[in-house]
């Protein structure tokens, strides 16, 4: 009598910790798309505006040679990104393991912003959901386990702003257009093979050095000062990018890493491929 009554007593704890786990992933995933919504409503459309090379002749010289390279006459501006990747994330120290993930991500150009919706594989049959957003000008990272339990929580504030603005501007090299002159990023002279690119939005500010190689691509770039919510201190940072080939009229890299570059080493902490990749216009939105 005692073993049935704690069979029953066991099966339906694990039917209310299943039903507590659904109804949390439920209320997640609304929030998720509540923030996408939030995030295309507050975007405008960036009308009639189309790549023209002649308005390139003030910019640094490697800057002219990569959207000369990636761009085509004529070419749409892009104002709305969806794109699909696969990859592998680590906490961020090199002893730490690899976790296959999946993620989807959502671009506006105007004004900036995104929101990165990852499932992460921490462990056979758990899972944990990441969401790193920026949105007028705000930046915010959150991440549960099972869509449940909470095991990072970060910004909105100054730091996180910056960082996410940051990530934004790495990011841009999938939608070029949004790195042209007139959608507010402002291009500096560094070397013959580099260029600085900064972009201000409501209060964030953030800054790259991107560095091109002999077939005009960006294959690199990096600052020397970006939050680490790990350690809550400031460190250099760098992002590559390979594998550049022709999507929706654009030449993007479907390959890209990032990395730490910390005072005893270099850790790299992800690494993806995008999958798939939309490039739209205001008035040609799909939905995913």
């Amino acid at each position: 009598m005692k073993r049935n009554t704690a069979v029953k007593v066991l099966g339906v704890s694990l039917i209310s910790t299943s039903a507590i786990i659904l109804a949390s992933k439920c209320q997640f995933e609304n929030t998720v798309n509540n923030w996408v919504d939030e995030l295309r409503k507050t975007a405008s459309p960036i009308r009639d505006q189309v790549f023209a090379g002649d308005n390139l002749k003030e910019l640094p010289v490697p800057v002219q040679r990569y959207f000369d390279n990636v761009l085509t006459e004529g070419q749409p501006y892009v104002d709305f990104v969806y794109l699909r990747q696969r990859g592998e994330f680590r906490l961020g120290e090199a002893k730490d393991s690899w976790k296959p993930f999946e993620a989807t991500q959502h671009f506006t150009v105007n004004p900036p912003g995104f929101v990165w919706d990852a499932h992460i594989e921490m462990f056979p049959f758990i899972s944990a959901r990441a969401l790193d957003m920026y949105q007028q000008g705000e930046g915010t990272l959150r991440a549960k386990v099972m869509s449940t339990v909470p095991v990072a929580k970060a910004g909105p504030n100054p730091k996180m702003n910056s960082g996410e603005l940051l990530r934004y501007l790495a990011e841009s090299v999938w939608f070029p257009t949004a790195l042209l002159p007139s959608q507010g990023v402002k291009w500096e002279a560094i070397g013959q093979q580099s260029a600085r690119a900064t972009i201000e939005d409501a209060g964030a500010n953030a800054s790259l050095v991107f560095h091109f190689n002999d077939q005009n691509e960006v294959e690199k770039v990096h600052t020397d000062h970006r939050y680490r919510q790990e350690d809550r201190s400031y460190q250099p940072w760098t992002g590559y990018f390979d594998n550049y080939q022709v999507r929706n009229g654009l030449r993007i890299p479907l390959d890209a890493e990032v990395e730490w570059n910390l005072p005893n080493k270099d850790v790299t902490y992800w690494r993806a491929s995008i999958e798939e990749i939309d490039h739209k216009r205001a008035n040609e939105r799909t939905n995913h």
